[in-house]
């Protein structure tokens, strides 16, 4: 071991070996390049899951099975959620009033949890009280609630007789949650939710978590306004807004009429054009359990819900006419066909004219008994300092004041007092449900891999055999075996986050384990090496393969399980890779960012493993969830996990002696001392 230890070395670059020569797979795999494997592998499954929704949609046809429908995909809908924190008071206080031009504004600040503040902005119209109250949640503008689109909706509200409420989402606006020494943004918007995902995830928790209990406490804060109906409640918003309209009105029975926009499609038609999105618009599992966009809808029928669609929006327009036929289909069956609707705009994305009107004039119809037609209309739009609730534009600077991070973290603390009662008491109990959480299987229930030697090369002292490793049929793992001429009888897996070619140059480390005999095995697990994603866009924390690890999450699974199953396959396999007598022993090192994915396979397995090596591996799901701006670790996160287990908890169920850990990794997936 302590051989192995002075040979191991990082940070050659893939293909320092000689270029070409390692390289396994061919130029396509099936209808896909080497890069897009995953993207593919994930889809195949994805769209068995959604045959079977669509199949299983076909068999709602009595009363009876529509309401079940409902209760089960909102039950698992706020499960999928982790629940929602108890309500505390808001503290509301209304900070600055402003007349308008037949209208008036309030600006407000309220806690929907004790400390997390809310900026919001309230709309009064000149009508007598009392009238009805629309929320707006903002779509993905840095200003939030200041955007001019989302000023032009609530004015055309307040003007045409109801209340509305447009309040900052977070990482908008004024609720930014990380600044830097020069109070700048260090990541906003889509980014911004997407890192506040990655902790949220191993709570098992969800950054919609945060912004659905926002918009359910600013439902609060307009009831309890006395100018405002507590039963006359709406709810409309564009894009993010649109999801997180489609969301609350799935979830809160208080909303009356929706008018989601811009967002509703359906998850056939989004996986094939665009992708999976930021972190809020991903719930885990709902593709394999059949929670579809269909569903947000067809969760509130027969309350009024109208369909705002842009045709060349990038939410893909005939998916949002599938929803709507579905949709139209499930009301009809209650006898309400009439209350789901949809208008088009032969526009791009964004809340424009046609979609305002039209989302005005649905709130008029149901909840003022006014089916008129409405116009927009002009009026002088308010600056971002002119419509800002607080006094230094932040809402972090107020005193005392918490943000989501601070949140996960508490919740971190008392998952952790959880955790040590699980451990404490039987381990083989606490590994299966670690099994239970990700999802990994027994050894002995995954198949042998088919495989086939592709080319050799002819290295003094031994030979590279090239390999393909077939787990499943659209997987393809291409692997090199370094074959010692005095072969000594025992294996090293060897797995490198940077390829199997990164240690695989003439005088590197794994020609001096074949040179002392040792037979080496280096695979590029799934998603790595040569099948790596390619995607270019906001890699640097999220990793290049964000949008395939959302697919998998939101078919209920996760890399760490798949590459995982892909070290257990492997170890067996190179036991009896070109072995003449007995099963050899296998060492394994991991370097960089497989170290979860093989100290799960160790722990789950360890009679597989002789030895085991991570290094430069991440240390602690715990740290994670308090780093906010954490590298590349969206790969192995499993839902939930902090529930049940930590990594050092895996860690200690292995023979210290047979188990070496160097050069840990934080969260920034850096030296953990370089904190």
């Amino acid at each position: 071991m302590k051989t192995l230890l002075l040979l191991v070395w990082v940070g050659i670059a893939a293909g320092a070996a000689g270029g070409d020569e390692l390289k396994v797979l061919p130029d396509t795999l099936g209808d896909a390049k080497p890069a897009q494997m995953m993207h593919a592998y994930w889809m195949r499954q994805a769209h068995e899951a959604l045959d079977h929704h669509d199949a299983e949609y076909e068999k709602l046809k009595t009363p009876e099975q529509l309401a079940e429908h409902q209760r089960r995909m909102k039950a698992f809908f706020i499960e999928q959620l982790g629940g929602f924190p108890q309500r505390t008071p808001l503290n509301a206080r209304v900070v600055e009033r402003l007349p308008r031009d037949g209208y008036r504004i309030e600006k407000v600040i309220f806690e929907s949890q004790p400390k997390l503040f809310v900026t919001a902005v309230l709309y009064l119209p000149e009508a007598k009280p009392q009238y009805p109250g629309v929320l707006v949640p903002c779509g993905h503008s840095l200003n939030g609630k200041a955007s001019e689109l989302y000023q032009r909706a609530c004015v055309l509200l307040a003007k045409h007789g109801m209340a509305v409420l447009c309040y900052d989402p977070i990482d908008q606006g004024e609720r930014i949650q990380l600044l830097d020494e020069k109070g700048k943004p260090r990541a906003a918007t889509t980014t911004g939710h997407s890192l506040l995902g990655v902790g949220s995830i191993l709570l098992g928790r969800n950054t919609a978590t945060y912004r659905i209990w926002d918009g359910m406490r600013a439902i609060d804060y307009l009831q309890s306004r006395p100018e405002i109906d507590p039963q006359r409640i709406g709810c409309t918003g564009n894009s993010g807004g649109g999801t997180l309209t489609s969301y609350l009105m799935a979830l809160d029975d208080r909303i009356v009429a929706a008018a989601p926009s811009c967002y509703l499609t359906n998850f056939r038609r989004l996986l094939e054009t665009i992708g999976p999105q930021d972190a809020e618009q991903n719930i885990f599992a709902q593709v394999a359990f059949g929670m579809d966009q269909t569903d947000y809808v067809l969760m509130r029928a027969p309350k009024p819900t109208l369909m705002c669609c842009a045709t060349r929006d990038f939410f893909n327009i005939e998916g949002a006419w599938e929803t709507l036929r579905k949709a139209k289909r499930f009301y009809g069956r209650l006898g309400y066909a009439e209350r789901v609707d949809m208008v088009e705009t032969d526009e791009k994305h964004g809340f424009s004219t046609q979609l305002r009107e039209g989302a005005v004039r649905w709130m008029r119809r149901w909840l003022l008994d006014i089916d008129k037609p409405v116009f927009d209309c002009e009026f002088p739009v308010l600056k971002d300092a002119e419509i800002q609730c607080t006094p230094d534009g932040q809402v972090v600077r107020l005193p005392g004041a918490r943000t989501a991070y601070d949140l996960n973290a508490d919740e971190a603390d008392r998952l952790r007092s959880v955790r040590q009662g699980i451990w404490s008491a039987d381990k083989t109990k606490s590994l299966e449900e670690v099994r239970r959480v990700t999802g990994i299987r027994r050894l002995g229930e995954l198949p042998e891999p088919k495989w086939e030697k592709v080319g050799t090369v002819q290295r003094e002292g031994y030979r590279i055999d090239k390999l393909i490793l077939r787990p499943e049929d659209d997987l393809w793992l291409p692997a090199l075996a370094l074959v010692p001429a005095k072969p000594n009888g025992d294996a090293y897996l060897y797995l490198n986050a940077a390829g199997k070619q990164a240690d695989a140059a003439p005088g590197g480390p794994m020609e001096k384990l074949a040179g002392q005999g040792h037979l080496v095995l280096t695979v590029d697990l799934s998603g790595l090496g040569e099948t790596g994603a390619d995607r270019k866009g906001p890699v640097k924390n999220l990793g290049a393969d964000w949008k395939d690890v959302f697919l998998a999450y939101l078919l209920g699974k996760s890399y760490l399980a798949r590459r995982a199953e892909d070290a257990l396959l492997c170890a067996r396999f190179v036991q009896t890779y070109e072995a003449s007598g007995s099963r050899r022993a296998v060492h394994v090192v991991s370097i960089g960012n497989t170290g979860p994915a093989v100290l799960h396979a160790a722990a789950l397995e360890p009679g597989l493993f002789a030895t085991v090596t991570l290094s430069n591996s991440l240390g602690s799901w715990d740290e994670v969830v308090r780093t906010p701006l954490a590298v590349n670790q969206f790969v192995n996160c499993v839902h939930g996990a902090l529930r049940v287990y930590d990594l050092p908890d895996l860690a200690a169920t292995l023979p210290q002696d047979r188990l070496k850990i160097e050069g840990a990794f934080s969260a920034l997936n850096a030296p953990a001392e370089a904190k």
